[in-house]
């Protein structure tokens, strides 16, 4: 890496590293031209620091400590199945259908390959068994609230083979959805991989033009998921390479529009109504338990003003008792001493 001022020396037990801060007049934002020198740091917490392939730094170091991602696609597209290749697990339903098992979002927060990732599942685009205007008013704003403040990374899933008109819909749809800026947040993510009688270079310049467009929208990210067999953990490592390497290109920003602002305006609305309400309740627990205490403290001390007042009485009735039983004495041994004057005159 090009030696810039000081250098940032990071120790964990993943080993050491070195961060050459940067000072570069050039920016490079195409993928090919970015290729990133330095990714983990110890406790999850990932920093990447990437140069130009002519060796000039093209931007800062900076760090991510979750990593936002969302499926789309068509129905039957394999969105579910990618979800659980990427976790390593089976946390979504998948089935081997034409049919959407999905029919409402999901939402897994995993460490996955040394990141802290936040898997979001949605419903498949022209799903028969949902409504047009059900999918789109409940279960995509419901995405962007799980979402928010913006996923760094919108993996678009298309299954491998001919490219339909219906495909092409439901990726426009997609578009329509986030807004033509979600492009450059874009990877798509091919299913089926294991499909593929060529390289995926051949298959997609023998696609058709309608891909290819979708592909140069997207600066030409892609990458290919063989869902039948999920232990193959490098190709969900090379996928997370490729979101971090787009993270880098953007900036280190994730994607964000007015839906998403609106969005973060309503959560944080709503977040404040609840401390709000949250702490009216607590005071008003505060005051009833206040109140509480103090009833049962005048009863408490009422008992004890009750028992005093009896052993008080009990203390008066035996100083009493002593008093008369002194008083009789008293009067016997004047009798006795005058008996005994009278005996000896």
């Amino acid at each position: 890496m090009a030696s810039s001022s000081a250098t940032n020396e990071r120790k964990g037990r993943r080993g050491s590293f070195e961060i050459n801060p940067p000072n570069c007049k050039y920016t490079h934002t195409n993928d090919h031209n970015i290729c990133i020198c330095l990714l983990y740091d110890l406790m999850y917490f990932t920093a990447i620091c990437f140069i130009c392939v002519l060796m000039i730094v093209s931007s800062h170091c900076f760090s991510v400590s979750q990593r936002r991602l969302v499926l789309v696609g068509m129905t039957g597209a394999g969105k579910s199945s990618s979800g659980n290749t990427i976790l390593g697990r089976s946390a979504f339903t998948a089935l081997k259908s034409g049919s959407s098992v999905t029919k409402e979002c999901g939402k897994v927060s995993e460490n996955v390959a040394g990141r802290e990732i936040c898997l979001v599942d949605t419903p498949g685009m022209f799903d028969t068994d949902m409504l047009e205007e059900e999918l789109l008013k409940q279960e995509i704003s419901k995405c962007i609230n799980m979402t928010a403040p913006g996923p760094h990374a919108i993996l678009l899933v298309i299954q491998f083979g001919s490219f339909t008109e219906e495909e092409k819909l439901s990726v426009e749809k997609v578009r329509a959805i986030f807004g033509e800026e979600s492009d450059k947040h874009t990877i798509i993510l091919f299913t089926h991989g294991d499909k593929l009688d060529c390289s995926i270079e051949e298959h997609i310049s023998e696609a058709s033009e309608d891909l290819k467009e979708i592909l140069r929208r997207c600066g030409g990210r892609y990458h290919v998921f063989n869902n039948k067999d999920m232990e193959d953990r490098n190709q969900v490592v090379e996928l997370l390479e490729k979101v971090d390497a787009m993270v880098a290109a953007n900036g280190g920003e994730y994607y964000t529009s007015d839906t998403y602002h609106d969005v973060e305006h309503m959560l944080k609305t709503k977040e404040d109504e609840l401390r709000r309400e949250y702490k009216n309740k607590l005071q008003e627990k505060e005051r009833e338990l206040e109140a509480r205490f103090a009833a049962e403290k005048q009863k408490l001390e009422e008992r004890l003003n009750e028992y005093k007042r009896y052993y008080e009485a009990q203390l008066r009735e035996f100083r009493l008792k002593e008093e008369q039983t002194n008083t009789n004495e008293n009067k016997l041994l004047k009798i006795l001493i005058k008996l005994k004057n009278l005996k000896f005159k």
